[in-house]
């Protein structure tokens, strides 16, 4: 079916044609159907989708901006790669800031936020248990989202909005592979969290990241 049919069949949403374009060539990127350092090309990618090339274009350019795709001059769009330095970079600052998310969460949690995780932990670990990696996926953001809730600083979650997409690429091809660990390491987090161990939390929220990259620290 191509992106014109299913807008077609989604139009109670009223999706724009850009967004449907968005959904379609990030699933393929963090699925690695489409591998980084691997050209999107407009016309190729418009043919293949059944849409013109300006919703292509649009959507390659918010990609860009969540750091999944990379535009240069002359060589067009292609899938984000990162150098080993690189990779070690992005990962010891996601970490710490994860650490700090944590830290937070477990000074300033409340019975209502805590009662809400634990709803997402336990649809989490459901999921990871049947192996469902796309809405695992979506549940991982909003762990991680609703963790972020808790913590409360504002600052701190602009930026790690912008580091978790960067770092999306990175993390997707481990995470399929590691589902029911994710949730583990999860619930450990949240445990910590509960008993307002600032420390325990931060320490395992840091340990969390490492272990997603397969990377020491």
């Amino acid at each position: 079916m191509t992106l014109l049919k299913k807008e077609a069949t989604l139009g109670a949403a009223h999706s724009p044609l850009t967004t449907l374009v968005v959904e379609a060539l990030r699933d393929r990127i963090l699925s690695g159907a489409i591998p980084p350092g691997e050209r999107l090309v407009e016309s190729r990618l418009s043919e293949e989708l059944g849409v013109s090339r300006m919703p292509v274009r649009e959507a390659l350019r918010q990609l860009a901006s969540e750091g999944l795709v990379t535009i240069e001059p002359r060589r067009g769009a292609s899938v984000t790669s990162f150098s080993p330095e690189q990779v070690r970079e992005l990962v010891e600052v996601r970490a710490t800031l994860e650490g700090l998310n944590a830290k937070l969460a477990a000074q300033r949690h409340d019975a209502r936020q805590i009662a809400e995780m634990e709803k997402i932990l336990e649809e989490g670990a459901r999921l990871a248990a049947v192996g469902d990696p796309a809405t695992l996926m979506q549940m991982n953001q909003r762990f991680h989202d609703a963790l972020g809730s808790i913590a409360a600083n504002s600052v701190l979650q602009e930026i790690m909005r912008s580091l978790r997409d960067r770092t999306a690429l990175l993390f997707a091809p481990i995470n399929r592979t590691r589902g029911e660990q994710n949730w583990d390491e999860h619930a450990a987090i949240l445990r910590a969290v509960i008993k307002g161990d600032a420390e325990l939390a931060a320490l395992l929220a840091m340990r969390h990241v490492y272990n997603a990259a397969q990377m020491e620290p």
